[in-house]
């Protein structure tokens, strides 16, 4: 379990890292297309094919994760990418954190550790066949039911005329995405099980393929949502929706469950817990910071982030202009990187 644990750390480490090593590559050269010029550009960009390589290699290590260990501790573990990318962030693009943010930190950690001892390797004899069309069916009414309720809403805003953030908007959106994030993990270990219980080899593959495909349409809803609304809100919903709907879907279409020894069951609940709030608090640090009284306010900033806020005013953090590539930490969302940087 620990060896899952600590694939899916490398994993989700090289997505995230790996897309903004991709990003700052992207700075200097012109929107990607399919010219030859262009792909030139991108292939002999250092930056570019370095931040390419590290994804594809998280990629691999979280699809070998999954063929190891349940969805249900990969997902959430694969969840602490964020808590990675800001620790490098930190100290490789000296970007300033505050009290918050090592808090938050520090309870993905916990939670990655409480998911560790907890999780279980589960051996899967059958695939409940028959759950299945019940969770698409869900997934469809689910989806149906988000999309019209986001279709009243933007005739409502039209007819008021009403302006500033789109709140729901962002919020639909933000769980359309990490849905389908979660789902595309699951699609992948459906794959694994069903070559190990003896169906044709050419299962991974297919699934793996749908699991892409997944991951591309959830890129579409994640980028209609962060293009009008608020990266903070998008990210948090992604997050936490891909986490959630990760480890129930392996449940209702894996036979996934949870251990049956009181003590490790808690600890894989604490786990999912810690690395939720861990997830929400990083997203929201700066917000939560602006809303407390400013004596906890001088307490949770670092001296090294007053400095700097000296040195560069209006450089914090929350103004990070690449939240998008901080969320995807699921097996196969690297394959769409290189359209979502051009977007």
């Amino acid at each position: 379990m620990w060896e899952s644990v600590a694939l899916t750390l490398a994993g989700t480490a090289g997505n995230n890292i790996g897309k903004v090593i991709q990003k700052k590559g992207t700075l200097i050269l012109p929107p990607l297309s399919l010219k030859l010029k262009v792909i030139r550009a991108y292939a002999f960009n250092q930056f570019w094919i370095s931040g390419f390589l590290m994804d594809m290699c998280g990629a691999a290590l979280m699809l070998t994760a999954l063929s190891q260990a349940p969805v249900s501790v990969v997902q959430p573990i694969a969840g602490c990418g964020l808590a990675i990318l800001c620790v490098f962030s930190h100290f490789y693009l000296k970007e300033v954190m505050n009290g918050l943010d090592w808090l938050a930190i520090t309870l993905a950690g916990l939670g990655t550790i409480g998911v560790g001892v907890g999780g279980e390797e589960q051996k899967v004899d059958k695939i409940p066949l028959i759950n299945i069309p019940w969770l698409v069916l869900a997934i469809v009414i689910l989806f149906f039911l988000l999309n019209t309720w986001l279709h009243m809403y933007k005739k409502q805003r039209c007819e008021q005329e009403l302006t500033g953030p789109e709140v729901i908007e962002e919020v639909i959106y933000g769980l359309e995405s990490g849905i389908l994030f979660g789902i595309s993990s699951v699609i992948s270990k459906m794959g694994f099980v069903m070559s190990e219980m003896g169906f044709p080899k050419i299962v991974v593959p297919a699934a793996i393929s749908c699991s892409a495909c997944c991951s591309a349409v959830g890129f579409v809803y994640q980028t209609r949502g962060l293009k009008h609304g608020r990266a903070i809100v998008v990210s948090t919903c992604t997050s936490v929706a891909s986490i959630v709907s990760g480890v129930v879907a392996g449940m209702v279409a894996l036979d996934e469950h949870l251990p049956q020894a009181p003590t490790a069951r808690l600890f894989l609940l604490l786990g999912w817990f810690f690395i939720i709030t861990g997830v929400i608090l990083l997203v929201s640090s700066s917000r939560l910071i602006a809303r407390i009284p400013r004596p906890m306010q001088k307490f949770l900033k670092s001296n090294m982030e007053r400095t700097h806020s000296i040195r560069r005013p209006g450089s914090a953090r929350g103004n990070d202009p690449i939240p998008s590539t901080t969320i995807h930490a699921s097996s196969l969302h690297l394959l769409t990187s290189p359209a979502k940087e051009k977007a």
